[in-house]
């Protein structure tokens, strides 16, 4: 039976720019089918294993216009470099055999501005006023909603359908575990790919590996260096 790959794209697209740096939405969405060949790779002479689907889950950029509560500056996200970006690299993943994105949706209307940092420590103490603040001392933040809830139902239904024998996840957090349990009650081999990040103990118990495909040092190739075939990881099973 077939293999799926289910990726948190926030997660994957943050382990990439510190794994491999930034790069442009091509180039990232091919080492995303190639981080997938390598998964079906077997040891010991054993034919690969064959895809059955690679599940992306993301959320569109942001794409309305606020205002910089400190200068009342108007900023319209939707022409940022990021927005733009973004759109492109699911764009990509499109054109790719056998990808399914799936998208979840940003709850804009919670969207807030942050003042974090060093800034709000400051301003805690008196140590400053709110008129020695900046445009950059605050920052918008809007959560993801659907992602998980997603990620969720497609590895019941795969469980359930006895679709897929193994489910690999590319993700990072605990939100995972629920879902990882049903599977391994229903027989499917479940590994975790955290992209080299640092994995909680207690999280061992709920996967049947651990396996990281990329290649560990932090360094930024360029973008034709990017799309090279990089030698296998060292994995846990």
């Amino acid at each position: 039976m077939p293999t799926a790959i289910l990726v948190d794209g926030d997660f994957y697209l943050r382990r990439y720019r510190f794994l491999r740096g930034r790069a442009t939405p091509d180039v990232v969405a091919k080492n995303l089918h190639w981080m997938a060949r390598q998964h079906l790779k077997q040891d010991h002479g054993r034919d690969d294993r064959t895809l059955y689907r690679i599940f992306f889950y993301d959320c569109q950029p942001l794409q309305h216009k606020v205002h910089n509560p400190v200068s009342g500056t108007a900023i319209d996200y939707s022409k940022t470099d990021v927005a733009r970006w973004r759109l492109a690299f699911h764009e990509e993943l499109r054109k790719l055999r056998k990808v399914a994105l799936r998208l979840g949706y940003l709850n804009e209307r919670c969207g807030q501005w942050v003042l974090g940092g060093e800034k709000l420590k400051q301003l805690l103490a008196g140590k400053i006023t709110i008129n020695d603040l900046n445009d950059h001392d605050v920052r918008y933040e809007v959560t993801q909603k659907g992602v998980d809830m997603r990620i969720g139902l497609d590895i019941a239904s795969m469980s359930y359908k006895r679709q897929v024998d193994q489910i690999i996840l590319v993700a990072g957090d605990s939100d995972f575990v629920p879902a990882a349990k049903l599977a391994r009650r229903e027989g499917i081999d479940f590994i975790l790919d955290p992209m080299w990040a640092q994995v909680r103990p207690d999280l061992y118990e709920h996967i049947d590996g651990l396996r990281s495909v990329f290649n560990r040092q932090n360094g930024h190739p360029t973008n034709a260096d990017a799309t090279s075939e990089a030698p296998l990881a060292q994995e846990e099973i």
